[in-house]
Formats: C-alpha cells, sequence, structure tokens
C-alpha cells in the first residue's frame, strides 16, 4: 500500500499541511519531489512518490538498469496472484457516498473536469482478466467517463455489450509499483496484467500480489480505494485532458461508468498523478523499454540498456545501448527498436561506454560518432503516436547510430 512507500521514502518528501484546494495541486507536483498532502479537499493524498526512475527500482529492490529486464521477464512468464479473503480496504464500504466529495483535482484550469488520473482499472470477461490504466474525468456524484484506448478492455466492453449486458469494473488506486507498471502493459490479450505484476513483485521482492474478490473480479488487496461499478452503454464528452506531452489531447465521446460502492482502508492515501509530469512519464514509458529491449535483442546479441528519455516524455524519444559484433548492428538496432516501441520517432544507439541515463554523454557520443550521411537511417510515413501533437496521423521517424567502428581507437574519449 501506499503508505509504506511514504514511510521508505519519507526523507525525500515535503510534507504539505495546509489544506491545499483541488485546482491548486499541479503546482506542488512540477518537479520529481515526492508530496504528501495532509489535506487535500480534506483527505490525505501523495503525488509524485514514483517520479524518478531510482525510487521505483528502490520500491523493487532492484537497481534502476533493472527495471526493464525485470518486467520483460514478468511479461515472458507470468506468475498466479495470491487470492484471499481478507484486505484493509474491506474495513470501509460505502454505497452512499459522492465522487464530488473525493479528492479528485482539476490539474490545468482548462480540463474538462476533475480527473483520477491514477486508477487502475480491472474486469473480467469469458475468462478474460484485465488490468489497465484509463483517465476518468467526474461526471457527477456516481459516475466517471472513461477514456477507452481501442484495445482489451475495449474489446471487453464491446463485447459484454453485445450480449446485452453492461461490463463489471472495479477502479484501484494506490497500489504498488508492480500493479503500476503491470497494469501499462501491452501484453497478448488472453494474459493477465495482475499475474505479470504478481511475478514481477515475486522476482524483486519475494513476493507475490495479493488479491481479493470484490463483487466478482479480482483486485489488489492492499489498494487504498476501491470504486466497483460498470462500464454502459451510455456516453458523454470526455475532455479535454493534458496528456503525457503536456498538450491538450481532443475531446471525445466515451463510455460513462456508473459507480455503485466505493471501498477504502482506514486513513487512505489518494494517489495523484500530474498529467505530462515525471511520474505519468515513468509509469508509461518503462514497460515500453521492456518491449525495446527484447525486440533489440533478437537482432544483437548484446544490449546493455534502454532508456525513454524523459525530453521525449518516456514516450517520443529513447537510447538503446549496444555491444557491436559487427558492423550494422547500429542499424539493426535502430530498426528493432523502433518495432519495439512503434510509437517512438527518435532513437540514438550508443555503446557500452556511454552511460544512456546521461543526456550529456550521449550528445558527446552524437558529437563525436555520428555522421549524418552515414549514420542516420529516416523512415517516413510510418504510424507514429497519437499523442504526438505534430503528428497527422504518420510520423517520420529518425534512427542515430551514434556507435564507434570496430576498430575505432580514436573514436575513445580519454579526458573524463
Amino acid at each position: 500500500m501506499l503508505s509504506s512507500y511514504v514511510e521508505k521514502f519519507k526523507d525525500e518528501i515535503k510534507v504539505i499541511d495546509g489544506e491545499v484546494a483541488l485546482d491548486e495541486v499541479s503546482r506542488f507536483l512540477r518537479g520529481r519531489t515526492p508530496i504528501l498532502f495532509k489535506n487535500l479537499g480534506g483527505f490525505k493524498a501523495v503525488g509524485n512518490l514514483f517520479a524518478t526512475r531510482e525510487r521505483i527500482a528502490s520500491a523493487l529492490t532492484i537497481p534502476k538498469e533493472r527495471v526493464a529486464p525485470e518486467l520483460g521477464n514478468a511479461i515472458s512468464r507470468p506468475c498466479p496472484t495470491i487470492l484471499g479473503s481478507s484486505a484493509p480496504l474491506l474495513e470501509n464500504v460505502s454505497e452512499e457516498f459522492n465522487l464530488l466529495n473525493l479528492p479528485f483535482p482539476l490539474y490545468y484550469k482548462n480540463d474538462g473536469g476533475r480527473y483520477l488520473s491514477s486508477g487502475i482499472v480491472c474486469a473480467e470477461f469469458e475468462g478474460k482478466k484485465n488490468m489497465s490504466f484509463h483517465r476518468m474525468m467526474v461526471v457527477d456524484k456516481t459516475h466517471f467517463a472513461a477514456r477507452l484506448v481501442e484495445r482489451h478492455l475495449y474489446t471487453m466492453y464491446k463485447g459484454s455489450l453485445t450480449q446485452g449486458q453492461d461490463l463489471r469494473v472495479a477502479i484501484c488506486i494506490g497500489v504498488c509499483p508492480s500493479l503500476l507498471l503491470a497494469a501499462a502493459v501491452s501484453a497478448d490479450y488472453h494474459t493477465s496484467e495482475l499475474e505479470i505484476a504478481s511475478a514481477l513483485r515475486k522476482n524483486t521482492t519475494g513476493e507475490e500480489v495479493a488479491t481479493i474478490s470484490l463483487d466478482g473480479i479480482e483486485v489488489p488487496a492492499f489498494a487504498e480505494y476501491v470504486l466497483v461499478g460498470r462500464l454502459t452503454g451510455e456516453s458523454v464528452p470526455e475532455g479535454p485532458f493534458v496528456d503525457i506531452t503536456g498538450t491538450y489531447d481532443i475531446v471525445r465521446t466515451q463510455p460513462l461508468v456508473r459507480i455503485e460502492k466505493v471501498y477504502h482502508k482506514d486513513d487512505p492515501l489518494m494517489h495523484v498523478l500530474l498529467p505530462g509530469g515525471y511520474e505519468h512519464y515513468l509509469l508509461m514509458g518503462l514497460p515500453r523499454e521492456s518491449t525495446i529491449l527484447k525486440s533489440v535483442s533478437q537482432v544483437v546479441p548484446r544490449v546493455n540498456g534502454v532508456r525513454l528519455t524523459e525530453g521525449g516524455c518516456c514516450w517520443l524519444h529513447g537510447v538503446v545501448s549496444i555491444t557491436k559484433q559487427r558492423e550494422g548492428d547500429g542499424k539493426n538496432a535502430i530498426m528493432a527498436a523502433f518495432s519495439g516501441h512503434p510509437s517512438m520517432k527518435r532513437v540514438v544507439v550508443v555503446d557500452s561506454d556511454i552511460d544512456i541515463y546521461n543526456d550529456e554523454r550521449v550528445e558527446w557520443a552524437l558529437a563525436t560518432r555520428f555522421q549524418a550521411d552515414r549514420d542516420l537511417l529516416v523512415v517516413s510515413g510510418a504510424r507514429g503516436s497519437t499523442l504526438d501533437p505534430s503528428s497527422d496521423g504518420l510520423t517520420t521517424k529518425m534512427g542515430l547510430d551514434a556507435t564507434k567502428p570496430l576498430d575505432g581507437v580514436a573514436f575513445e574519449k580519454v579526458a573524463e
């Protein structure tokens, strides 16, 4: 539960004791410092807790360089959860509630409404279990508008409506990084993200994810809040909303979620996740690093690391470190990286002596090992990210091979 990570990172946390209005949250969350709100609209809340790679890795008890490989291992070999019958969130349950009274912020003044941006949705349909991130705009005291990308939850939702039924969902708030990262994974349709989270947690901390069944839906037992309800056949306008690039997404007609019960532990912590902030970057981007790593590893035997850069919103720009076996490996790595994360539009490939987490070192490699007429790969008319405001649906991708020749002694940096 979040409170344990608040304790773990207490020396880094800035505590705000005074009352903070729901439309003032963003000014506190700019940057990477974790913020504990003692009175956010009358509730306790925390943000930026996982706004650095180091804190995410520390929560998983591994070095930051191991996050992508361990997540990749968990995706390849999911592990069953530990289903129980008790959980702290069962301490409080209410069918009489008002979503307008809960601490869902208005992050930016032109947002379409107040938003729950940290909620992960658990659902089950015809034997398929799904866990995924979906932003939720508060509509009234019992309803959200849910942004559904046309992936697994959308498929389950449409299938349920075809059978004449709403899709039952449980929106979970305030969970551990294993669950947060797994919820952002794009796994095969019949792979359970809960089991990916369980494998990641077991492989890093030695404990599987504990779950319970709420109204027939398996959910994490240690969530701070769980809101149970139905994805209905009704639709309403959703947005505008600031997405990962820090620019406004468009208004769309999206499904209406009716909440029927609210569960929470005693003295719960609301997780407030700033749209377009560092926590948003990392929780959305880190799972893609694992898929890039897998893809590049299939064409280059030695891949030392992958990073989606914060300057590229941990989504559009990346760096890959390889150990070349033969000339041409750099360009093969570029093509494989784009295959592993189709939303990426720029990738730099470097040698093992370049620290991919150090932007100055990456730029040095470009300055001293790269020539555009021989080392630049441009792919035009490719599918890119719908989140890129400069794209019209298609994008031009750029790969930069900043690796030195195999016999390139003259390319070594002597002075540090």
